[in-house]
This record gives structure tokens, C-alpha cells and sequence, in this order.
């Protein structure tokens, strides 16, 4: 869990004079469409909807929203391209990193002049493809598809100069702040999905008798994962929970309790990546059916307390597509104050991307919705069990003392465990 996308816009100076600066100007604009000039004629999004889009971020309760997102259509100037992208700040700039990242990333990928080579000794050998990292991911792996061997060096490129750009930004504190990037490139029937960190990306799909089928597009990369541990352990970094939290695995520097980050893969936290930490994406890619409605990208203070099966049964559940993604929002707002009641909300970034032209079959009432998912869906009392949880659940710990008991690891087969001395 953690916090992430500020409200206060850095927005390169060539998308136009239409810029918010203050936050509340922009909060008397939220919920309206908030569109500015990109690269190459670019449509770009940063709040509000169109015809195939909806977007909506609302701040928790620990501080600065820390969470930024962005459409781009006309991507690259081609009418049949959109980019989006969530990005999750963490750490005490987290709200500049997402919003420097939002801003500057869509921007390097759009034009070809902006990249640069990538090798495999670039990026520690590791192309972001590994088959090792366990999660649920619907089994998506390396393609052969020629759009998305074009675009592959071009995103790990952008995302490695991306990092190092905002290395080099001295108005930015990075050494312990943050961010995580989900991004999604829809191109006709194809779907490409570059994911940094712990949001999710989450793909719908009709099936039998119109049931709504969800499919997570991207893993969860924790520190806890088999092979991210391992290449953490290989760079001298350490992985392993504080005694409140048993269940959540931060990465901290070898000889310091610090900075005790709850994700293996981001943007910035410089201070980290020599210790395992790495910007480059994992990638998957997808090739879109008929069948397959729309994906939505999500912060993970919305999958901390919601399944995919339920995010996807409240879009398609929306009266109106402009409403889609704030009713996500509202409802994992509910679902924060009723699972952990004594933890402060996190912030919720939500964009749904639509495929089609609106489909009347799919405007449902979510308890209809419900009923053509019997026995898929779970929904219930019993899935929202009373919690004890009452730590702030943040992305990033700063100068924790880790008891002396804990700094004992053992390799178990592929499974890190942490023992008491």
C-alpha cells in the first residue's frame, strides 16, 4: 500500500499556457475533461473523460495525493494509438516523481529521436520478461508479434533514460522518493502493457451468457517474488518484513534500516538501486478479441481493498462511462473505511480504457451484474472479515530500527524466510 499522485501539475512548458498550477485551482476543475497538447499533435488527459476514457483520482488520508495518471490519443500522431498511464508516488517527493514521470515518459516515447539503445548490460541483463515472477498474470508471455517486438526496445529505453533523466533533476528529491508506472499502448487489436511496480493493470472480457471475466495484465512486483528477491539478495540489498507487518516484504539497504520499500521495481529511490531496485518494466502483450470490453489501470490503494472480478462489475455496472472510474474510487473508499478501519485510506487513481462503442448489454446494475457472475464474483460479508490492521500501510519506511532478531535470512529453496535468532 502506499500514497501517490499530486494534484500540482509539472507539465513541460510546449504543452501550452492551460496549465493548474495551484492545487486549488485545480480541484474547482475536478471531474471536468483537462485536456493539453502533446507530441505530435497528441490528445492529452490528465482528469475527466471522452468516448473511450474515463479517469478519476481522489486523495486518502496520509498527506499530499501522491498518485498521477494520463491519456494520450493520437499517440505518436496515429489516430488508432492511446497511451495511458497510473503512476503511484511514494517517499517525500513521491507527488513530484509521479508527476515528472507522468509528464516526461509519454513524451520520450512518442518521438523517435528520444530513445536511445538499451543492452542487456544497460539493464542488469534483466529485459523486464521474466517467466520466473510468480503472480497472477494470466500466464501472458514473450510474443513474437512484430508490433510488439518494434515497441519493446523503444519502452525499456524510455523508461531506463526516464529514470536517469529524473536522477540528473536536482529540484527533485529522489534518493528515497518514488514512483511506480502502469502504462497500457492500445494500438487496434493490439495491447501492450508496461508495468513498473505494484499497480495493477486488470483487462474485462465477455464470456458465456454475457459473464464478465477479468484478467490481471500485470504482476504485482513485491519484493517477496521468488526471482525479485533473489536478484535483490545478489545486489547486497535486503528483503524482509518489520515484526507489525508480517506479511509485507520491503527492501532495505544493506547496513542500514532505511528506506524500506514495499516494491521491487520503480522509478527514482536512487538510494536503492544498487541494492536490487530497478526501473526497467515487465512487459506483456495481448492481442485483443471481440470480446475483450475494456481494461482498467488502478493504483494499488484500490487493489488493497477490491478483487478485479469486483472493479470489473462496477465499470460495466456504470450508467455512464464518464462515471466508470469514479465509481471505482468511491467504492474502494467505502471498502477502506469498512476492511481496515483503523488504517488511514490510501490515495486512488483510477483510468478505464473502452474498446468499443457503448454496448447496451453491458449496462447493468451492479447487483445484475452480480447475478451473471454467480460463482465467479466474490462478493459478500465474508470477504470483508473484521481486520486488526491499524499500521498506515505506507510504500516506503524511513529509519525503522528492525529488531536485531530480524537481520538473520535464510535461503529456503526459491523462498526467503526470516527466523529469530
Amino acid at each position: 500500500m502506499g500514497a501517490c499522485c499530486s494534484c500540482q501539475a509539472r507539465v513541460p512548458s510546449h504543452y501550452g499556457s492551460n496549465i493548474v498550477e495551484d492545487d486549488d485551482e485545480r480541484k474547482e476543475v475536478e471531474g471536468n475533461e483537462f485536456r493539453l497538447g502533446g507530441d505530435s499533435g497528441a490528445h492529452v488527459h490528465l482528469q475527466g473523460s471522452s468516448k473511450f476514457v474515463s479517469m478519476y483520482s481522489k486523495q486518502g488520508m496520509k498527506g499530499n495525493n501522491q498518485d498521477a495518471m494520463t491519456v494520450w490519443e493520437n499517440f505518436t500522431g496515429d489516430k488508432d494509438m492511446v497511451f495511458v498511464g497510473v503512476f503511484d508516488g511514494h517517499g517525500p517527493s513521491g507527488h513530484k516523481v509521479a508527476s515528472y514521470v507522468r509528464d516526461n515518459l509519454p513524451s520520450r516515447l512518442s518521438s523517435p529521436n528520444k530513445g536511445s539503445s538499451v543492452t542487456g548490460s544497460d539493464i542488469g541483463g534483466d529485459d523486464g520478461i521474466n517467466n520466473d515472477v510468480s503472480g497472477d498474470a494470466n500466464g501472458l508471455e514473450e510474443s513474437q508479434d512484430p508490433f510488439y517486438l518494434s515497441w519493446k526496445p523503444k519502452i525499456l529505453s524510455a523508461f531506463k533514460d526516464t529514470d536517469e533523466e529524473l536522477e540528473a533533476d536536482a529540484s527533485i528529491e529522489t534518493y528515497c522518493s518514488g514512483t511506480t508506472a502502469v502504462t497500457v499502448f492500445r494500438k487496434g487489436e493490439h495491447l501492450i502493457i508496461a508495468n513498473l511496480g505494484d499497480s495493477r493493470a486488470v483487462l474485462c472480457s465477455t464470456g458465456e451468457n454475457n459473464q464478465l471475466v477479468a484478467a490481471q495484465l500485470s504482476v504485482d512486483l513485491k519484493p517477496n517474488i521468488p526471482s525479485e528477491a533473489e536478484r535483490v539478495a545478489s545486489c547486497q540489498g535486503r528483503v524482509m518484513a518489520m515484526q507489525e507487518e508480517p506479511n509485507v516484504y520491503r527492501i532495505w539497504m544493506p547496513d542500514e534500516d532505511c528506506p524500506g520499500l514495499a516494491m521491487s521495481r520503480a522509478f527514482g529511490d536512487f538510494c536503492l538501486k544498487d541494492f536490487g531496485l530497478i526501473s526497467t518494466p515487465q512487459l506483456f502483450y495481448r492481442k485483443l478479441t471481440p470480446k475483450d470490453e475494456f481494461v482498467v489501470l488502478a493504483t494499488d490503494g484500490v487493489w488493497d481493498v477490491l478483487p478485479n472480478d469486483e472493479v470489473v462489475a462496477v465499470v460495466a455496472s456504470a450508467r455512464s462511462r464518464s462515471l466508470a472510474a469514479k465509481m471505482v474510487v468511491e467504492r474502494a473508499v467505502r471498502a477502506w473505511r469498512f476492511k481496515y478501519p483503523c488504517a488511514k485510506a490510501d490515495d486512488c487513481a483510477v483510468v478505464c480504457l473502452f474498446f468499443h462503442r457503448r454496448r447496451p448489454s453491458l449496462t447493468k446494475t451492479y447487483s445484475e451484474v452480480a447475478r451473471l457472475n454467480s460463482g465467479h464474483l466474490d462478493i459478500g460479508a465474508q470477504r470483508y472479515k473484521q481486520s486488526m490492521k491499524n499500521d498506515d500501510g505506507l510504500d516506503t519506511v524511513l529509519n525503522y530500527n528492525l529488531k536485531e532478531g530480524t537481520r538473520n535470512r535464510r535461503n529456503v529453496g526459491r523462498k526467503f524466510e526470516f527466523v529469530e535468532s
